[in-house]
């Protein structure tokens, strides 16, 4: 099964989520293949981008947020890991690092543990080109309002709540990937 399939296995039937999380998908994929296309000195591995951009979201479903037809039982910033330990029985372990470390402009382990975040006490840092081109086009895109790509400064202001090192990484990402 290709990674793409693995979003039938787990998102079955047309409906109301399975739109939301291709399109948002599909947004973040194109942006993260834009990226590539501008920038060949990056050695960036399309069609990797594409398939991680793809299923970084998978493990939304498994998430309680009803705002976007989600009705599992863990909250919203669990979906990473949840869709990474997916991924992983699967038989993709490079597409689970993709899915756990989406989150913000990543996790650290420090915020993790200091704000007591119900997720694995890990670095969830973005570390390969690929990893930090997916969670940086995936910051530019909602799950709420698709297929309507937010400003640079929105994107910073959604980052500000959570803290001044993920709003460092995504600085850091503007200046190599726009």
């Amino acid at each position: 099964m290709n990674p793409l399939e693995i979003i039938d296995k787990y998102y079955p039937e047309a409906g109301e989520l399975k739109h939301i999380l291709l399109t948002h998908s599909r947004s973040v994929a194109d942006k993260a293949l834009q990226i590539a296309e501008r920038h060949p000195e990056l050695h960036l591995d399309k069609e990797f981008l594409y398939e991680g951009a793809m299923v970084h979201d998978i493990g939304i479903f498994l998430t309680n947020a009803p705002d976007i037809f989600c009705f599992g039982d863990k909250p919203y910033i669990c979906h990473g890991y949840l869709g990474a330990d997916l991924m992983r029985a699967e038989g993709y372990p490079r597409h689970a690092l993709v899915c756990e470390r989406h989150t913000g402009a990543g996790l650290t382990l420090q915020r993790i543990v200091e704000q007591d975040l119900p997720i694995p006490h890990r670095e969830l840092v973005p570390v390969s080109p690929e990893e930090q081109v997916i969670c940086f086009a995936d910051k530019f895109y909602s799950k709420t309002k698709l297929d309507k790509e937010k400003s640079v400064e929105k994107a910073r202001k959604s980052l500000e709540k959570h803290g001044q090192d993920g709003l460092a990484r995504f600085d850091h990402w503007c200046e190599l990937f726009l």
